[in-house]
């Protein structure tokens, strides 16, 4: 199945139902009176997140949400019948934004969660809403209330509790497969991952979390180099960022001054996350090489960095760990807070 993150629709919720000019003609009821009813309300349209769905691929082919008119009124007062409601599911994370793309107009970000985008019209009144003292036969009904046509963004930012970010070729793609099921695409050139992936970590019979790799980043990727930033946004809900640097590389502060320049570029907080980072590929790294790289790193950040290897586990634990810590007291922070 492709990734989609982004996907334009069009939603239409269903006019009322007309009232109806109605009078009662019953054999030795001399003055029947108006009995016209009243319209049915239009369906509505919802968007509900629900879980089992990772990606927004359906809405490339069905772009159209439509909910049917309701039911006119009748005589006897009876009242049109209301339409169903037309429910689009969406993935947990899912962002609504009106056609200018800027306008947040709801984030279905919990199970179940849903929000009406198109209200349906209400229902026009038959001639008996209209009786009054002085007006015994009224001869008026009003016609359905319209429903609401718009066009909706469906955006889509994974619930992750971790990130990965790094260069390409960082060994992101492998330490996700080496610490969980996921079976993301590992090869020896840059872009090899080309959407987000997830996979869900299990340190023991009850903590677990869920990891987020991105594509790899390059310089200039908030303006559009590479891949672009566009993915971020699939790490601005994760509670830490785990920053993975190739330590087969001559300067790894220098990719690390790369990746958080990208991160400020892009904004909307990712700076001011809690990071880890980590100089991967202690395997391929002489110990000479490897005690000059650590300084280098750690001059860069400005605290002290792990050492890892995604290939052959070493330091993997101690950093899953740190993970795990990290965001069972970010999460608490935020419960407490709210």
């Amino acid at each position: 199945m492709k990734f989609l993150d982004e996907a334009k629709v069009w939603v239409k919720s269903g006019d009322g139902g007309d009232g109806v000019v109605a009078f009662r003609r019953e054999r030795f009821i001399e003055y029947g009176g108006p009995d016209g009813g009243n319209g049915g309300k239009g369906g509505d349209v919802i968007a509900e997140a629900v879980d089992g769905l990772n990606t927004l691929i359906d809405f490339r082919y069905m772009q159209h949400f439509k909910s049917r008119k309701g039911g006119n009124g009748a005589g006897s007062d009876r009242t049109g019948a209301g339409s169903d409601d037309v429910i689009i599911k969406v993935p947990v994370g899912t962002q609504i934004f009106a056609e200018d793309k800027e306008t947040l107009l709801a984030d279905l970000d919990t199970t179940g969660k849903r929000v009406v985008v198109a209200k349906g019209g209400d229902g026009g009144f038959g001639n008996a809403n209209f009786k009054t003292s002085t007006n015994r036969s009224p001869r008026r009904a009003d016609k359905g209330w319209p429903g609401e046509e718009r066009w909706l963004w469906l955006r889509l930012k994974l619930i992750a509790d971790a990130g990965l970010v790094g260069l390409p070729n960082a060994g992101k793609s492998t330490f996700l497969a080496a610490v969980s099921a996921a079976k993301p695409k590992i090869a020896d050139y840059p872009f090899t991952t080309l959407h987000p992936q997830l996979g869900v970590v299990r340190l023991n019979a009850t903590e677990e979390f869920v990891l987020a790799d991105i594509p790899g980043l390059i310089e200039g990727a908030h303006e559009g180099a590479g891949l672009g930033d566009r993915f971020l946004g699939h790490v601005e809900r994760c509670a830490v960022l785990l920053h993975l640097i190739d330590g087969t590389q001559a300067d790894p502060g220098d990719a690390y001054r790369t990746i958080r320049a990208e991160l400020a570029g892009y904004g909307h907080g990712l700076t001011e996350k809690p990071e880890i980072v980590a100089l991967n590929k202690a395997d391929a790294m002489t110990p000479q090489a490897r005690a000059s790289r650590i300084k280098a790193l750690e001059r860069a950040c400005g605290h002290p960095v792990m050492v890892i290897s995604g290939a052959t586990g070493d330091g993997v634990p101690e950093a899953l760990r740190a993970l795990a810590d990290t965001i069972h007291a970010k999460r608490q922070a935020e419960t407490d807070a709210g």
